[in-house]
């Protein structure tokens, strides 16, 4: 059985407004849906780069405390993050698998399957 869903933490973390670090989060695979239509968003559109933006937006279903994954979150992680939330993304739905990596010394690790239980 595969798992839809995985945990991650992020090297650096997302601040938010109020000064608080967010560093761990849940990912779920991407559907056809996720990939499809962000294209037709006009930001997308404008800007071919900002897909990952809206996709991200779409399949991170927690990060911290923060109560909504928007585009605007997304646009607002350090580049660190966003280069490992890329590579994280990638390796889920290429593989169905994702490793991380520790921000200090760099190894990578397979993460274990996410249990459903309690939603998120």
């Amino acid at each position: 059985m595969i798992a839809t869903e995985r945990p991650f933490r992020l090297p650096v973390g997302y601040l938010d407004e109020e000064g608080t670090f967010h560093r761990d989060g849940v990912m779920r695979m991407a559907t056809a849906a996720d990939e499809i239509l962000p294209l037709r968003d006009p930001r997308v559109q404008g800007n071919e780069a900002y897909l990952i933006v809206i996709l991200l937006s779409r399949v991170i279903t927690r990060l911290g405390s923060v109560e909504a994954i928007t585009p605007k979150v997304i646009e607002s992680v350090f580049a660190a993050d966003l280069a490992y939330l890329q590579d994280f993304y990638n390796e889920l739905n290429l593989t169905g698998e994702a490793r991380t990596a520790c921000p200090a010394c760099e190894r990578r690790a397979e993460v274990m399957e996410v249990n459903g239980a309690g939603g998120s």
